[in-house]
């Protein structure tokens, strides 16, 4: 049965395997040129602007999470599955803003010759790990939305 929950949690859901597929489409596309050619990461010079797709699509999931927290909250099974969606959310979410973020904005700005080649490589290899936590956070709210239709 489609109640308000169980569509709350499958929206959520969708804006967790989007920004799972936005991480491959990086990882996939975006990763493997840029170290070799920094202006396509640089939106000045005509490149993508990483922050057009992230910011939005972190914000949706975390106010659909949350208030799928809010909702879900009475029912085990989806309050267990949303905290474990919530968990490894945030320490991706912080371990970027922290340790990613301000990286990426400085290759962003650098002058494209001045950009050092193995430190984009390192960069973008380090990267990678992140997906894990974002398996995890899809995996959990594919939980959660399974505990919400039973």
């Amino acid at each position: 049965m489609w109640t308000p929950t169980v569509l709350l949690i499958a929206a959520t859901t969708v804006a967790a395997c989007i920004s799972l597929g936005g991480g491959l489409y990086e990882y996939l596309v975006v990763d493997p040129a840029w170290p070799k050619r920094p202006d396509i990461i640089q939106p000045t010079r005509g490149g993508v602007s990483r922050k057009r797709f992230w910011i939005p699509a972190h914000t949706v999931f975390e106010v659909l999470l949350i208030v799928s927290l809010i909702v879900g909250w009475s029912d085990a099974g989806m309050r267990i599955a949303l905290i474990v969606a919530l968990v490894s959310h945030a320490v991706m979410r912080i371990w970027s803003l922290f340790d990613f973020v301000p990286k990426a904005l400085a290759f962003e700005k650098a002058d494209p010759a001045g950009v050092d080649e193995a430190a984009a490589v390192r960069w973008t290899r380090r990267s990678i790990l992140r997906l894990p936590l974002d398996l995890i956070t899809v995996g959990a709210m594919i939980a959660a939305l399974v505990a919400a239709a039973a």
